[in-house]
């Protein structure tokens, strides 16, 4: 049948008219796909903006912002199976929203103490091709399955090297190193990046986490300094982005445990250098707050940049050794005297807690032996229990 006179304009302005409606409804849909995406990496709540474009009322109650909570600490071969599961509780205690291991699962060259002592093996000991096949899933079996459903980041050390390699271990943790968070936030700075690597970053409530891989002497290699480098000036320019936590294995060098840090190799010291002199220039130019953890010394110290070295080349930057999850306990270096606090003989974490104009405050939680759960006293004996606390230390 022909259209009336008339009505063909007047039917193309109305599908002109639906055409802009809906060109117009699916821009809001992607600002609220968009603005979720960057919510769920920032680990923060939707903004009002996305609030209003999803049809929520705008004048929704607005929660006032509080500090949050956070924890750390490496080192866990030898007495980490009893140690860590004292850790675990006592972090989920706290509230914090997660766990951050810095490396050093398991001995690796060697059976360690714990798994020596677990009923299965005392009366036939590991050799260490049976040791070897079985450190990795005992360390998630009785360290990390404590930790139930709270997100434990993984760093990785240099005993994680001793027997295996970097591929390995990221075959063996591949879960934790390709996690959603950490899998979303490396595709949205490259989307090239299909495969996880053992450095990574997340964002957490407008602070930037950045885990780094030293286990090995050539580190920090080419690519990783690349990789880090780009993350950090896109730190810089991101205003959301108010505090930088850089954690790694060994400490950066100069440091007061330099004699057990990334000073043990040129390379070491080369590439570890301009990673400081890069966070304080992140520091001083962008106005960034920086944090810089490690472990590896099996001993807890604040203030280890407070050096002569670092005095003349720069600044201090605030930083913590923290290798006290359960590793044969060190002696402190000499220069001990001069960090802020320093401790051996202890197992325990660090926890931070964030506050809301992105300030850090960190304190040493201590793990005491009656803290040691009723089930693996009951596994590994009271008296292995014991010999952890009082026995696994180079330091007496």
């Amino acid at each position: 049948m022909a259209c009336p006179a008339g009505s063909l304009p007047r039917f193309r302005a109305v599908q002109s008219t639906l055409a802009k409606r809906q060109r117009t409804m699916k821009r809001r849909l992607l600002l609220v796909m968009a603005t979720l995406a960057l919510a769920f990496l920032a680990g923060g709540q939707v903004s009002s903006q996305a609030q209003a474009a999803g049809n929520h009322p705008a004048s929704a109650p607005k929660s006032k912002p509080a500090p949050w909570k956070f924890a750390v600490s490496g080192d866990s071969r030898n007495c980490g199976d009893v140690v860590m599961p004292a850790i675990a509780s006592r972090v989920r205690q706290t509230g914090a929203l997660f766990y951050w291991h810095l490396g050093d699962f398991r001995k690796m060259v060697g059976p360690d103490e714990d798994i020596q002592h677990q009923p299965e093996h005392r009366a036939a000991p590991l050799s260490e091709a049976e040791y070897a096949a079985l450190a990795w899933k005992d360390f998630l079996d009785s360290q990390i399955a404590p930790f139930g459903s709270l997100p434990v980041y993984l760093g990785i050390g240099n005993h994680e090297t001793a027997r295996k390699t970097r591929a390995d271990f990221m075959v063996q943790f591949r879960d934790w190193l390709d996690a959603p968070k950490l899998r979303a936030r490396r595709l949205l700075d490259d989307p090239r990046r299909l495969d996880p690597r053992t450095y990574y970053h997340w964002t957490q409530h407008r602070v930037d986490f950045i885990n780094l891989d030293n286990a090995t002497e050539e580190q920090f290699d080419a690519d990783q300094m690349a990789w880090f480098e780009t993350t950090l000036r896109s730190d810089m320019a991101d205003r959301r982005i108010r505090t930088i936590v850089v954690g790694m294995h060994e400490a950066l060098p100069e440091s007061l445990g330099k004699a057990h840090s990334m000073n043990q190799s040129a390379a070491g010291i080369d590439s570890g250098r301009r990673v400081y002199a890069d966070l304080l220039r992140a520091r001083n130019t962008a106005q960034k707050r920086i944090y810089v953890l490690a472990s590896h010394s099996h001993y807890f110290m604040d203030g280890v940049f407070n050096t002569d070295y670092w005095k003349r080349h720069g600044g201090v930057l605030p930083g913590w050794i923290v290798g006290t999850a359960g590793a044969e306990r060190y002696a402190l270096p000499e220069e001990a005297a001069r960090a802020r606090a320093a401790e051996t003989n202890v197992y325990g974490f660090l926890a931070g807690t964030v506050h809301v104009n992105g300030d850090i405050q960190f304190a040493f939680e201590r793990v005491s032996e009656p803290e040691i759960p009723a089930a693996v006293v009951a596994r590994y004996t009271p008296e292995f229990v014991h010999w952890c606390f009082a026995q696994n230390s180079a330091a007496h």
